[in-house]
């Protein structure tokens, strides 16, 4: 195969880690766009089914993202040929999020295209990048290209498809996705790969996903605004506008506060910062970006229709966004402490306890308390670890 003379490898001085360059930001502005999608997408079918194809979607989203992630961990953005690869791999992210609201209808095939080309072909460059000099990573790159060729004939069979043909053949597809890595994308005659030839910067690959975080909420920001600025503005409206933006500041400060540094260092200091990579960032942080998207579409009926009686979809949306969120976080920050955080699993049990208000509480009144929750967990969490920490040194 014709291969890059040049090493287009980042440099790796082993003292401080690869910096987040301009030309990644400028990338992940395609995926505030798919964020929006996703979370419009399921406000317009809040059912479900509607719940599943928007789960199918977003974890489809979040995969393509992820591995450009660990691709540019690698990979040296700065130069003329990595870059060019992101600038393509935008567009074909634009095609892909323009084709969300109609993935299940007319535009599945756009959608499937577009996400087979962005995959395989990523790690076709990648192959062409790694093999003068990376083995060992083009040996994985290997693995990873056959089994992106086979959840790729998945994909085009779904968008082939129609009704629950598509929806199965797709849910295949992002089964063989995500069990990939899983099992070392075992190929027969190539092996399978172990964690420890995942040789990653794992403070570069955490602030990646940071980043990404903050793509989410912003998407969160960005509904709360929009919706406020259509509404007329009465006690009511102002009052949940009050609520969904301290929703969003509560859900910043339970990820930033405490865990995103803390899962950084230890990442850092790692003697298998793939290991971490893999089960932390590639798979955990799907969970939180999901609690967000869902918090979002229960932010924006709590704009809406702030008052009556809270249906059970509001129900779901209000208080599950939330809950997926703690949940996600819980066993991210697992990771990086001996145990689960018991701020996050009491908040978990209040929104439980919060179920049977449903029935008689107003949408504006469930979310507030839903908000109430999550601002317990930041600062319960803040104070107990703020209390461990050892005094200064005199």
């Amino acid at each position: 195969m014709i291969t890059s003379s040049r090493n287009l490898l980042r440099p790796r001085d082993g003292h401080e880690h690869a910096r987040v360059t301009y030309i990644e930001l400028f990338f992940d502005l395609v995926f505030v766009f798919a964020i929006t999608q996703l979370s419009h997408g399921l406000l317009a079918h809040l059912t479900v089914l509607g719940a599943v194809e928007t789960g199918l979607l977003m974890m489809a989203v979040w995969w393509v993202w992820v591995y450009t992630s660990w691709i540019t961990n690698w990979l040296d953005p700065e130069l003329p040929p990595v870059r060019l690869m992101l600038l393509v791999l935008m567009a074909a992210g634009l095609v892909l999020s323009s084709s969300i609201p109609q993935a299940f209808g007319e535009r599945a095939m756009a959608f499937a295209a577009a996400y087979v080309f962005m995959q395989a072909g990523r790690t076709v460059f990648m192959l062409w990048a790694l093999h003068q000099h990376d083995q060992g990573n083009f040996r994985n790159f290997q693995r990873i290209t056959a089994w992106f060729v086979l959840s790729g004939i998945f994909w085009i069979a779904g968008a082939c498809a129609s009704g629950p043909a598509q929806l199965a053949w797709w849910a295949a597809a992002v089964a063989v996705d995500y069990v990939s890595p899983a099992v070392g994308m075992w190929v027969p005659g190539l092996g399978r790969s172990t964690v420890e030839d995942w040789t990653i910067d794992g403070p570069h690959l955490a602030e990646r996903c940071a980043l990404f975080i903050i793509i989410a909420l912003g998407e969160s920001v960005l509904v709360t605004g929009a919706t406020f600025a259509g509404l007329p503005w009465h006690f009511e409206t102002i009052a949940a506008f009050a609520v969904t933006f301290a929703s969003s500041v509560a859900m910043w400060l339970v990820y930033f506060n405490v865990g995103a540094e803390r899962a950084s260092r230890k990442i850092a200091q790692s003697s298998k910062p793939g290991e971490l990579g893999r089960n932390g960032y590639t798979y955990l942080h799907i969970l939180i970006v999901a609690g967000i998207i869902v918090t979002a579409v229960g932010d924006e009926l709590t704009l809406t229709h702030p008052h009556g009686h809270a249906e059970l979809k509001s129900t779901l949306v209000i208080l599950g966004g939330p809950a997926l969120y703690l949940a996600g976080n819980a066993l991210f920050k697992r990771l990086s402490a001996p145990r689960l955080p018991l701020s996050h699993l009491a908040g978990l049990g209040l929104l439980i306890l919060l179920i049977p208000a449903a029935w008689f509480a107003t949408p504006l009144a469930l979310s507030a308390g839903a908000t109430g929750v999550l601002i317990i967990v930041a600062q319960w969490e803040w104070v107990s670890l703020r209390y461990r920490q050892p005094p200064p040194a005199s």
